[in-house]
């Protein structure tokens, strides 16, 4: 595997270029900050309206509706919500695209699942920071960079690995490491992380675990902290030194408890069902469904979150933060 550094990229492809960063939301507002003080020509592209028109004005950027700034721009980089996209694409992009423009996302689902079909004669890359957009602007700003990951699915003229390795350097992405992927893998790979672990498995570990020492008879304050707040310190652990690291940190109480009890959490069913649910993955199943829930207005989203505002975690776990005067209020 080969990792891609400042001295592999080339800022100065960008001198004759216009780029256009279309949605000023986590994402947007940390690439067209970064690009344009890499000294990159950068505009922002948002709809008529929009409570973002300001702030990328007060950032120094200058601001076209959508369409426009896709008419004007030689790449054009969608880091719109994935549900949002393929409307977008059709109404405002897709009209105004130009042969040998470049089309540039930030996660690959709506290209590797056929809601955005450019034409063949527009390069397509992605740029994947591995962390939220706010995290990729504080660290650029410090002096330092968000990995990413870049994969290319159109390359017409043959200079779109060029390209793509330039725009990962004007975010910042070559200061820490740029990885080669496909707009399959990145997809797949992400989805299942959200849904299977990060996002999915951890909040329903946490909560079970929460819920069986209420159940048991134990304060739910004393349940938040062992089940939730200190999971940041193990996770800060592992992050530093991966898993050898964080049981190396540890007690040897908490090391031998943690490896003899774990696989019996997650065991050989847990297993079957992550691989069902890469399965459901990698057919469309799920970005079927994701799209219409979209379509249908959000009735299933919408009622889970109703559900997981109720749940009593987050009850006690919203009075102990109001106590936490170290812990940012916004």
């Amino acid at each position: 595997m080969k990792l891609y550094y400042e001295n592999d990229a080339d800022l100065s492809l960008f001198n004759n270029k216009t780029v256009a960063i279309l949605g000023y939301g986590s994402q947007g507002h940390a690439h067209a900050r970064n690009l344009h003080e890499s000294g990159v020509p950068v505009i922002v592209g948002l709809r008529k309206g929009s409570k973002s028109w300001t702030k990328a004005e007060s950032d120094g950027l200058t601001v076209h509706e959508t369409a426009e700034a896709a008419k004007i721009a030689d790449v054009v980089v969608v880091l719109l919500p994935d549900e949002k996209q393929k409307e977008v694409y059709e109404s405002e992009i897709a009209p105004n695209l130009k042969p040998g423009n470049a089309l540039v996302f930030a996660h690959g689902f709506n290209v590797h699942f056929n809601q955005i079909v450019p034409p063949e004669n527009i390069g397509v890359f992605m740029v994947a920071p591995k962390g939220p957009g706010h995290l990729v602007r504080r660290v650029y700003a410090e002096g330092a960079g968000v990995p990413c990951l870049f994969a290319i699915y159109q390359d017409p003229d043959g200079s779109m690995q060029d390209l793509a390795l330039a725009y990962a350097k004007g975010i910042g992405g070559t200061r820490a490491g740029v990885i080669e992927t496909t707009f399959e893998e990145e997809t797949e790979t992400d989805l299942f992380g959200e849904q299977a672990v990060l996002c999915g498995g951890v909040t329903e570990l946490i909560n079970t675990g929460f819920d069986v020492l209420v159940k048991a008879g134990y304060k739910p304050e004393i349940a938040y902290f062992e089940c939730l707040h200190e999971m940041k310190l193990i996770v800060d652990l592992m992050y530093e030194g991966g898993i050898a690291g964080m049981y190396y940190s540890v007690s040897d109480t908490a090391e031998y408890g943690g490896m003899t009890a774990g696989p019996k959490v997650i065991d050989a069913g847990t297993r079957q069902r992550m691989e069902q649910l890469l399965a459901n993955i990698q057919s469309g199943r799920f970005a079927r469904d994701w799209i219409l829930e979209n379509k249908a207005g959000r009735p299933s989203l919408e009622a889970l979150r109703r559900k997981h505002d109720r749940l009593p975690i987050e009850k006690i776990g919203g009075e102990l933060r109001g106590m936490m005067s170290w812990i940012k209020k916004d």
